[in-house]
């Protein structure tokens, strides 16, 4: 089943959501406000996408509400900090399987969508 992580009020997010409804896919949405990313998952998404740096929102509202704007960190404190803290993370995240897609990304989504639909997922 498609996994979408993200927040009710970003954009992006309701975009992922309707996207996949439009195309009458099943999906399960994870509301990072409620509910972090396990140790396991954050993993498995960074490796999906290449890396932690690849999740992290370094131009979003919450880095600047915590002043972490100009740090440079490793790919291990990064994993920290998002584990710590989801509302640092780049939304959504729409993941199937060992696949994932970070932020708005259509031609991802529509990538998963047909592996889904492929699946017998739909």
């Amino acid at each position: 089943m498609i996994q979408i992580f993200g927040q009710v009020k970003c954009a992006a997010t309701r975009a992922a959501q309707r996207f996949f409804s439009e195309r009458k896919l099943k999906v399960q949405f994870v509301d990072l406000r409620e509910r972090a990313l396990s140790p396991g998952e954050l993993q498995a998404v960074s490796n999906a996408v290449g890396g932690a740096l690849a999740l992290w929102d370094g131009a979003g509202k919450r880095v600047k509400e915590r002043g972490l704007q100009h740090i440079e960190p490793s790919e291990e404190r990064l994993s920290a900090l998002l584990l710590e803290d989801p509302l640092l993370l780049r939304t959504p995240i729409v993941r199937l399987g060992p696949k994932a897609v970070v932020g708005k990304d259509e031609a991802g989504w529509k990538a998963l969508a047909n592996e889904a639909k492929s699946a017998g997922e739909g």
